[in-house]
């Protein structure tokens, strides 16, 4: 049985490896990506030749972002190159919801394959809420209707 094409989406990978870059330039380059449109951005650590420590970054953005992305990369790294690739995906539905908790509405997205559901409260909104009310983000989580 094929995926229903409303699931499929396309999404592009950038990844390179890093060696000589110190952890406040990486963690800030990671803070750029996401905040110019990447979908995903992570390190993962890895060894390079002659078994140098290094850090795999791997970006996941939509086509349109991609070059405003590598331009971060480059920028904020000693990255020289990168490798890029076009890949499908299958993704849920999702719809931005409120929820009731005890405590007040905090936002929320409610996702959809099939009949398989999923809801998944926003930690920003979550967050706030927690503050406002001197409470554990925790409890907040455990207690939505």
């Amino acid at each position: 049985m094929a995926v229903d094409p409303k699931y499929i989406d396309e999404i592009v990978v950038l990844e390179t490896n890093i060696d000589d870059s110190t952890a406040e330039e990486l963690g800030y380059c990671l803070e750029k990506l996401m905040d110019n449109g990447a979908k995903d951005a992570s390190f993962a650590p890895i060894y390079m030749k002659k078994c140098r420590p290094a850090y795999k970054l791997t970006v996941l953005c939509k086509p349109d972002v991609e070059e405003e992305l590598i331009k971060i990369i480059f920028k904020h790294t000693s990255a020289v190159g990168l490798r890029r690739e076009v890949k499908s995906r299958v993704i849920m539905d999702r719809k931005k919801t409120e929820v009731m908790t005890e405590y007040g509405e905090v936002l929320a997205n409610r996702f959809s394959y099939e009949d398989v559901s999923k809801l998944s409260l926003e930690y920003e909104s979550v967050k706030k809420l927690a503050n406002e009310k001197n409470v554990s983000i925790n409890r907040i989580y455990r207690n939505y209707k």
